[in-house]
């Protein structure tokens, strides 16, 4: 490999207080560190994710941070009892927990931050 060292993410913000209380608050992850331009979470097995203040940011539609997670269907019932809500894409078979099953067996539900970036669940037992 070319590049060696950990992988470090990055998500849009147009208000760092808001993306804290989503991110730390209601998703339950570490903070490690807040300025007036970045506040960088754990996203997950150390690996940090930097959510940067902009003055705008435009509407993408596609998945900018996913988590693989052992149960789905427990993950998505404790979003929503913190008030998170999950995206019912139109023509996509999804179940009562808003999960898709790709032809593979992956399971994949998806919800957004407050600032519309596409979070998603990933579940594999195959």
């Amino acid at each position: 490999m070319t590049i060696s060292g950990q992988l470090v993410s990055f998500v849009p913000s147009t208000d760092l207080d808001v993306s804290e209380m989503f991110y730390v608050d209601t998703l339950g992850f570490r903070k490690i560190d807040r300025d007036n331009f970045t506040l960088v979470i754990d996203g997950g097995e150390g690996a940090p994710v930097r959510i940067t203040l902009v003055q705008s940011r435009g509407e993408t539609g596609y998945t900018a941070l996913g988590w693989r997670v052992l149960d789905l269907d427990e993950t998505v019932d404790r979003l929503r009892a913190k008030g998170v809500d999950f995206i019912r894409y139109t023509g996509m078979d999804q179940d009562d927990h808003d999960a898709w099953t790709a032809p593979d067996g992956l399971r994949v539900a998806w919800f957004r931050d407050p600032h519309s970036n596409v979070l998603s669940l990933i579940e594999n037992h195959v």
